[in-house]
C-alpha cells in the first residue's frame, strides 16, 4: 500500500516530551512551564540546566552545592589533556568535541543504562573547558589553568580569553546561552534521543547530536549576519544599503525562521538584553539601528510575509561584542544545547521504546527475472 511521503518529518509527531515547548504561531518557546525570555533576562545558564533536568528551578542551598558540583567537573584530567593534543592539528573543533566527549565515558567509568543527571552535569561542565583548551591548542597561546570566576558563563568566557570578561558582556552570553539549551525536537536532540532509545549511553548519544549540530544547516555560525553588518558599517549606510539588497531580490541575513512566524521570543530577549549595552558598544549600537530599519524595509518590500527578527542576528550581535571568533560560535551554541541534549536523553530513559519509523521505497519493481 502506497504510504504519504512526508519529507524531513515537518508536522510528524516522535516524541511526547514535559522539556520544552515551541510555538511558532504565537511565538512562545516555554522551559518546563516557564517562558524562555523571562529565564534568559532574570536566571542563570545554572538556575536554568537545574530546571531543565530536574523539574524545577533551584533554592539558594540546591544552587550552591550545583555550582560546586559543576565546578569540580570542570578539571581536565591529564588523560584527557594527552588525548586532545594528539588529535590532528587541522581537525575542526566539533568534530574533536566528538571524539572527547566519546572517551569521556571510558574516564568516568559510569553505567552505560541508563543515565543519569551526573552524567549530565559532568558533560555540560566539561564541554566549554574541552572547546577552550582546544582552541588555545590550535592558536598557539597559553590556556588558563584557573579561572577564578565559579559561574558558569563567566568561567568560560575567562578560559577563552585568559582574562575576565566585562560583567555586561557576561550578561549578555548568559542570556544568549540559556536560550540556546533547548528548542524541541531539533535535528540533534532528535539524533540524540535516537541514538538513547537503542540503550547506548548518553556519550553516544551526546557524540550523534554534536555530529547533527556541525551541518551547515543546524549549526551553522551565524557569519551571514556579521557579514552583513560589517558590509553596512554605519548607521547612515544600513537603510541603503539593506534597500539594496532587497531590490536586487537578496536576502536579509538575521530576518525569518522555519518555525516562527511571528517574533522570535529568543530575539526579543536577547534585544532586551543588550539594550542596556549598546551606549557602550558600538557593534551592539549599530544591530540594534539595522534591525530597525531592516524590520521596516522588510514590512515595505515583502508585506504580509511576517519576516521578523531571529535569534541568529542577535546571537551574531552578542558574539561579535564578546569578541567571539567566529570559529567558537557553533562550539559555544553546543557548549549550551548540551543541557537539552542531556534533558531530552534523561527523559528518553524513563520511558524508552526504540524509534523504528518506516521508509516509502520508490525504486523500481523487481524485473521478475
Amino acid at each position: 500500500m502506497k504510504q504519504a511521503s512526508v519529507s524531513g518529518l515537518e508536522g510528524v509527531v516522535a516524541a511526547e516530551t514535559k522539556i520544552g515547548l515551541v510555538d511558532g504561531e504565537i511565538g512562545q518557546l516555554v522551559y518546563r512551564g516557564h517562558y524562555a525570555r523571562r529565564l534568559a533576562v532574570s536566571r542563570s545558564f545554572e538556575e536554568t540546566a537545574y530546571l531543565l533536568w530536574y523539574g524545577a528551578l533551584p533554592g539558594k542551598e540546591q544552587l550552591t552545592a550545583f555550582k560546586a558540583r559543576l565546578a569540580k567537573h570542570r578539571k581536565l584530567t591529564p588523560e584527557l589533556r594527552r588525548l586532545m593534543d594528539a588529535i590532528p592539528e587541522e581537525t575542526p573543533p566539533m568534530s574533536a568535541a566528538m571524539s572527547v566527549v566519546a572517551a569521556l565515558q571510558g574516564s568516568e567509568g559510569m553505567t552505560a543504562w541508563p543515565p543519569s543527571a551526573e552524567q549530565a552535569e559532568r558533560l555540560t561542565a566539561v564541554l566549554p573547558v574541552i572547546v577552550a583548551y582546544r582552541h588555545h591548542l590550535q592558536n598557539g597561546t597559553e590556556y588558563p589553568e584557573q579561572a577564578a570566576e565559579t559561574d558558569h558563563v563567566a568561567h568560560y568566557l575567562h578560559l577563552l580569553f585568559g582574562r575576565p570578561a566585562w560583567a555586561p558582556h557576561v550578561r549578555a552570553m548568559n542570556a544568549y546561552m540559556v536560550l540556546a539549551m533547548e528548542h524541541g525536537l531539533n535535528a540533534s536532540t532528535f539524533a540524540a534521543r535516537v541514538v538513547a532509545s537503542t540503550g547506548s549511553d548518553i556519550h553516544s548519544a551526546v557524540g550523534a547530536a554534536i555530529g547533527a549540530m556541525k551541518g551547515p544547516l543546524h549549526g551553522g555560525a551565524p557569519s551571514g549576519v556579521i557579514k552583513l553588518l560589517e558590509e553596512i558599517g554605519s548607521k547612515d549606510n544600513a537603510e541603503p544599503y539593506m534597500r539594496s539588497l532587497l531590490e536586487r531580490g537578496e536576502r536579509l541575513m538575521g530576518f525569518g525562521h522555519r518555525i516562527y512566524k511571528t517574533s522570535d521570543p529568543r530575539a526579543e530577549a536577547l534585544r532586551e538584553v543588550t539594550a542596556g549595552l549598546a551606549k557602550d558598544d558600538p557593534w551592539l549600537d549599530l544591530a540594534q539601528h539595522a534591525e530597525r530599519e531592516a524590520i521596516r524595509l522588510l514590512e515595505e518590500y515583502k508585506p504580509g510575509r511576517k519576516l521578523f527578527t531571529n535569534v541568529e542576528f542577535y546571537a551574531a550581535a552578542v558574539m561579535r561584542a564578546v569578541r567571539m571568533p567566529p570559529v567558537l560560535f557553533t562550539p559555544t551554541f553546543t557548549a549550551a544545547r548540551v543541557v537539552g541534549w542531556t534533558a531530552h536523553v534523561l527523559e528518553q530513559s524513563q520511558h524508552n521504546r526504540i524509534f523504528r519509523p518506516q521508509s516509502v521505497y520508490i525504486g523500481p519493481a523487481p524485473s521478475g527475472d
